[in-house]
């Protein structure tokens, strides 16, 4: 089973034992997707090279009884229907990923099975690459980190802390790609992945892969390789949990 049949199976049983299935008219009124603006995503932070702030991502951003889940994605766009409803959307499209787990986010948050579903603002996204290389040291200490999907302050963050000759980088933004930044090169997300895991002890990965559809190549990459993985970001808050994945968001609400 992939891993977002996975999840699907556990989004249904949640909705099942949950008995939100019968509750259709509540459900149908509580469940809202819609894309943010980036300043209602991120408020307004020192620097602007953030992929939302560049109009590269969007926020996607559900609500199930007034509680919030939110993912990130570059195909944004309106949803309002049923828990059942997203159960049933096939999930080929990152717009679909992106309605899929934002959901999710937000109906295990209601459940109170995950917390920090709801990005950080302002300041906050600066002060959270520092704080990331700082918890990577503290936790596994001096390694050579392999970070896929480019969050600029993550990835200087985590080039101050370690240096960039400890650092490795892959994206699919095709604008980054083959880019030098702060002495780290760029390397190709869909072709250089399995070189990143290869090459580094710890890889961070953004949470925003179960949406572009990659996360399940990179679990395999790194289980092979007996490297761990955590994940960053609000967008992979349910994903992590279900699939025992360690996270590390510190400034999401």
């Amino acid at each position: 089973m992939g891993v977002l049949e996975l999840i699907r199976s556990e989004f249904k049983a949640m909705i099942h034992q949950g008995g939100f299935s019968s509750e259709r008219v509540a459900v149908r009124a509580g469940v809202k997707t819609r894309p943010l603006s980036p300043e209602e995503a991120i408020g307004s932070p020192g620097r602007r090279d953030y992929p939302i702030l560049q109009g590269k991502e969007v926020v996607m951003e559900s609500v199930f009884r007034g509680v919030r889940g939110q993912a990130f994605t570059d195909q944004p766009g309106d949803f309002d229907g049923t828990l059942e409803d997203v159960l049933d959307l096939p999930l080929e499209t990152n717009y679909q990923r992106a309605v899929f787990i934002s959901t999710l986010n937000a109906l295990m948050r209601y459940l109170g099975r995950i917390e920090r579903t709801v990005h950080c603002r302002d300041e906050s996204p600066e002060r959270c690459g520092e704080e990331i290389a700082r918890w990577i040291r503290r936790n596994y200490g001096e390694v050579r980190v392999g970070l896929v999907g480019i969050q600029p302050s993550i990835l200087d963050g985590l080039i101050s802390e370690f240096g960039p000759q400890k650092v490795r980088a892959t994206d699919l933004n095709p604008r980054n790609i083959g880019k030098v930044k702060g002495g780290v090169p760029i390397w190709d997300g869909r072709k250089d992945t399995g070189r990143l895991i290869a090459e580094s002890d710890l890889i961070l990965a953004t949470g925003s892969a179960i949406v572009n559809d990659t996360l399940g190549d990179i679990i395999s990459l790194a289980e092979e390789n007996g490297k761990p993985l955590v994940l960053f970001g609000v967008t992979g808050a349910g994903v992590a949990e279900i699939l025992s994945l360690e996270r590390y968001c510190p400034f999401a609400t």
